[in-house]
């Protein structure tokens, strides 16, 4: 099972329709799962050939779902108690999976570090992680510019390999609707390959030292980082075997380990075409992933990915920049979720460092003023991206995402509200992609192994780092 605890019961059998609008309780009866396409795209994607898209989503309505909807709806709950500080989310992985990358190493890397930092901040703030990786659909990436120019060629801009290629020619940027497929086909590979390591005891809490060493060994990682991490699983495995022995009733929720899939719904034609309505449930779900989220550049309230997603049952992330204004976020909750559904919605806020003390308390303000029910989490990767050096290398310094982290904390405690989860983009790999912290990356380091086809993320060491940091701030 993905995640290992379920509330389904019964499989998610294929009901394909996508023609007619629905009504219930559930969804509004103005909503279809292509209602979206009369409205405009922030980030339109342009198919030349249609019957060749025509195909391929009708191939993609034929595939199982790669979630189920009692999935999505444990998720659900959990999230609705980090709402009320019970639990924190930490959601992280690569900016832009690609289809290459589909190798048991990597995959298990990004999960390894997922579960490393969920563990220091299990440890820290004394209660259960809710993990969230940008895994298993993360195959499309929004971009500041539709076209991209090199020494005077122009050509469409690599929006991930879901919709074109990264290789600069006509052939490879030319928006391909075969990927649709095989960005599934990746998708569901990858959460077999999660389900099969989770159901073989590889995040077993309750004996760490089973997975972690290893890792630690391979991965450059400084000495005082590793026995400050060997140190905090010691104490956590004999706290576990302490808890077992006096039959604790808290010691399930606190050791289990689940994980959820998460990706940005940019290609509403690969969402539509996996949306589903399941048998006994009213509403229609997005079997995609467990949590879609949709980006800064496509949260118009009148443009496609918000008809879109307030018409699925699943919760919705949305990425809330400095440009957001208040007002316009307490209306898009009210579109988005106009019951104010517990676990519905995460604002994932990314202002950056310099950014958050004015930009981000009013929006606060104004949700806490609206009474609304959300889930707040900090993205401190996207507003801190900076290009450096003579070929402009864009990068990331480790102290700026720290900074925001840290000030949005702040924002928070004078508000009132609370910050219940971070979203990272990460790597289990030792890239050279961010600049500072314990890894000692510099900018002379940064062509080493820049392995982003897109952002820069972090590294194993400088995400662990992180988490302990970050745990650090949160238990004060």
């Amino acid at each position: 099972m993905f995640p290992r605890t379920t509330t389904n019961n019964s499989p998610d059998l294929d009901q394909n329709s996508t023609e007619a609008p629905t009504d219930d309780m559930h969804t509004p009866s103005t909503w279809h799962p292509l209602s979206w396409t009369d409205r405009p795209s922030g980030q339109p994607i342009t198919y030349p050939d249609g019957a060749a898209l025509s195909r391929s989503l009708d191939k993609l309505k034929t595939f199982p779902p790669l979630v189920t909807s009692g999935e999505v709806e444990r998720l659900t709950t959990l999230l609705s108690e980090a709402q009320d500080g019970r639990r924190f989310m930490l959601q992280g992985g690569d900016c832009a999976e690609t289809l290459d990358d589909c190798r048991s190493e990597i995959i298990a890397a990004k999960l390894k570090i997922l579960l490393q930092m969920s563990l220091v901040m299990v440890h820290g703030l004394k209660k259960p992680v809710i993990r969230v990786g940008r895994f298993a659909g993360q195959y499309a990436k929004p971009r500041s510019s539709p076209i991209e120019s090199r020494d005077g060629v122009e050509l469409p801009s690599y929006y991930g390999d879901l919709v074109n290629r990264v290789e600069f020619d006509e052939e490879a940027r030319t928006p391909n609707p075969h990927l649709l497929v095989r960005g599934y086909q990746h998708a569901a590979v990858t959460l077999n390959f999660i389900r099969s390591l989770l159901d073989g005891g590889f995040a077993d809490l309750h004996h760490p030292d089973n997975w972690d060493l290893g890792f630690l060994n391979h991965a450059r990682l400084r000495p005082s980082l590793r026995a400050e991490y060997k140190r905090m699983t010691d104490q956590l495995a004999e706290a576990l075997r302490f808890m077992e022995a006096l039959g604790d009733s808290s010691l399930d929720e606190l050791s289990r380990v689940e994980f959820f899939t998460s990706h940005e719904g940019l290609n509403l034609w690969y969402e539509s075409a996996q949306t589903r309505q399941v048998p006994r449930k009213s509403g229609w779900w997005d079997l995609t992933t467990h949590l879609p989220w949709i980006g800064e550049r496509t949260r118009a309230l009148d443009g496609a990915h918000i008809e879109y997603f307030r018409g699925v049952r699943n919760p919705v992330g949305v990425k809330v920049g400095p440009s957001a204004d208040p007002d316009e976020v307490v209306k898009m909750l009210e579109l988005i979720n106009p019951t104010d559904q517990p676990g519905k919605v995460v604002l994932i806020h990314r202002m950056g460092a310099n950014r958050v003390e004015d930009r981000l308390q009013p929006i606060l303000e104004a949700v806490a003023d609206s009474g609304r029910k959300v889930l707040w989490t900090c993205d401190p990767m996207h507003g801190n991206t900076v290009a450096v050096g003579a070929n402009g290398i864009k990068t990331r310094r480790f102290d700026d995402i720290l900074s925001e982290i840290e000030a949005a904390c702040d924002a928070h405690d004078r508000v009132g509200t609370y910050l219940g989860g971070v979203h990272f983009e990460l790597t289990g790999e030792d890239v050279t992609e961010c600049i500072g912290g314990g890894s000692g990356v510099t900018e002379d380091d940064l062509e080493r192994n820049y392995a982003s086809p897109c952002d820069p993320r972090l590294n194993y060491q400088q995400a662990l780092e992180m988490a302990f940091l970050l745990s650090r701030r949160l238990s004060n």
